[in-house]
């Protein structure tokens, strides 16, 4: 099975979010927040299609890589969720160290004005290892995880889904 950064960010942040993705129940469409998010993924750092690449590589989608440099550029809307953020980076610098290119990263948010270096350590690798298993394990369950605490999910995609009965 191929885990993508959105399954890593997804686990960090809501399983119930990760297995309604992987089974084919996307919501991010619908959002709002979502649309925001692209939006200043594509307009913050024009300049940087120009030197840098987005690259796509055993089920992760790098915003810009530099290559010369070795490092990985990861642009958010907000720090909200800032650990599952630096967590999917770390997935990021992982797969391409699994593929032979060892890099850093930079998370960046625009908005805020804000960045934060990301290092991938030996007890991140194994960390990353066992969050593999579960995330795996999480999707293929025939059982949908429970929801978390209403108050986390309000700006969350999937929060009529969860609670459209409420």
């Amino acid at each position: 099975m191929q885990i993508t950064g959105t399954h890593f960010n997804y686990f960090m942040i809501c399983h119930r979010k990760l297995w309604l993705f992987s089974n084919g129940i996307q919501m991010e469409h619908n959002s709002e927040l979502v649309y925001q998010g692209k939006l200043i993924h594509e307009n913050s750092y024009k300049q940087r299609s120009e030197r840098f690449k987005e690259i796509a590589i055993d089920g992760i989608k790098i915003d810009y890589f530099d290559a010369q440099r070795s490092i990985v550029h990861e642009i958010k809307k907000s720090n909200k969720k800032e650990e599952a953020h630096i967590w999917q980076v770390k997935y990021y610098l992982y797969v391409l160290e699994q593929n032979g290119v060892n890099a850093t990263a930079i998370l960046e948010y625009p908005k805020l004005r804000k960045t934060e270096e990301v290092i991938l350590s030996q007890p991140d690798r194994e960390y990353i290892e066992k969050a593999k298993q579960e995330i795996e394990q999480i999707i293929l369950s025939e059982k949908c995880p429970a929801k978390i605490a209403k108050t986390k999910c309000r700006n969350c995609s999937y929060f009529d889904f969860c609670y459209l009965e409420e």
